[in-house]
């Protein structure tokens, strides 16, 4: 393992252990000695976003992106930009970034449930309402949602369907 190996992993570690300030400050070294590691540019970003930095998280989230990550790492960074891009009102921006997520990792659902609150601030609750219905449905193994499975689909579908005349 070479040296910027193991400062990476010792960055994670104090990450992941909370140590929030020491992390970022080695991961900003990091990031000045190899500004095209997208590794350390995503942990970077991971880690400016958990201190309430989105807007300093961006620029960390979109290197990332644009370089060489895992799927684990892409769906990571696809999920902390979308989001940090809502946080900030960027809604446009993080239902684009969503879409993109979406579209290479469906079976991550996660995506769908952050891209529906991004349709929500863009004013598309029938949207929004309906994507988190069907994630439900798909995720879901409570006996309740089981029973109305069916019912629940449909309404999905046709949010504004009354059966009164």
């Amino acid at each position: 393992m070479s040296s910027a190996d193991e400062r990476l992993a010792t960055a994670v570690r104090l990450r992941e252990d909370g140590r929030l300030e020491e992390a970022r400050q080695l991961l900003l070294e990091l990031r000045s000695e190899s500004p095209d590691d997208a590794r350390i540019a995503v942990q970077t970003a991971w880690v400016h976003d958990s201190m309430g930095f989105e807007e300093e998280a961006v620029a960390h989230y979109e290197a990332a992106i644009a370089g060489d990550l895992s799927d684990d790492e892409l769906r990571g960074a696809l999920l902390g930009l979308g989001s940090t891009y809502r946080a900030l009102g960027r809604d446009a921006e993080s239902e684009e970034t969503f879409r993109r997520g979406i579209e290479r990792f469906p079976d991550f659902a996660v995506l769908r449930v952050f891209r529906a609150m991004t349709l929500y601030n863009l004013g598309r609750a029938h949207e929004a309402v309906r994507e988190l219905i069907h994630v439900l449905l798909e995720t879901s193994s409570d006996p309740g949602i089981e029973r109305y499975r069916r019912s629940l689909g449909a309404y999905a579908d046709d949010l504004d369907r009354s059966w009164l005349a």
